[in-house]
């Protein structure tokens, strides 16, 4: 078992993991249980309340058949809708991945533990924006 996996066990029955996508960071724990999600203190259908949004939230845990054995609780901020649905997806992903070892060939295989990387380009000086210049005057 590694230092980091060592760490996050510490936590007591919780088990944690940190998702990211653009700016949204979500803290997740996941503990035994029958399969609740709570994001933010309410339902996971009251904050998320587009269906691809939620399913991109449940992948991790319909892809290892574990939905209906661990409660998650998650903590999101920043970024839009999507990016937290994104960001939630790689922490429960992680934490799943240190609850149950057998579940990580899983996961992999369907690209969860993946984190998307694109983020927004930085706007140039001269540009007015990221690659867009100043249209041409002729006069």
């Amino acid at each position: 078992m590694s230092d980091a996996t060592r760490l996050e066990r510490k936590a007591g029955s919780d088990i944690l993991g940190t998702g990211r996508r653009k700016t949204a960071v979500a803290r997740v724990r996941i503990r035994p249980g029958q399969g609740k999600i709570v994001v933010n203190d309410r339902p996971l259908e009251e904050f998320f309340r587009n269906d691809q949004q939620r399913r991109a939230v449940e992948a991790p845990l319909i892809q290892t058949g574990k939905r209906n054995e661990w409660d998650v609780v998650i903590r999101v901020a920043g970024g839009g809708i999507t990016g937290q649905a994104d960001a939630c997806k790689l922490g429960i992903a992680r934490a799943l991945k240190i609850a149950a070892p057998d579940a990580d060939e899983v996961l992999r295989g369907s690209g969860l533990l993946t984190r998307d990387g694109r983020m927004k380009e930085r706007k140039k000086y001269g540009l007015r924006g990221a690659r867009r210049g100043t249209q041409f005057s002729k006069r």
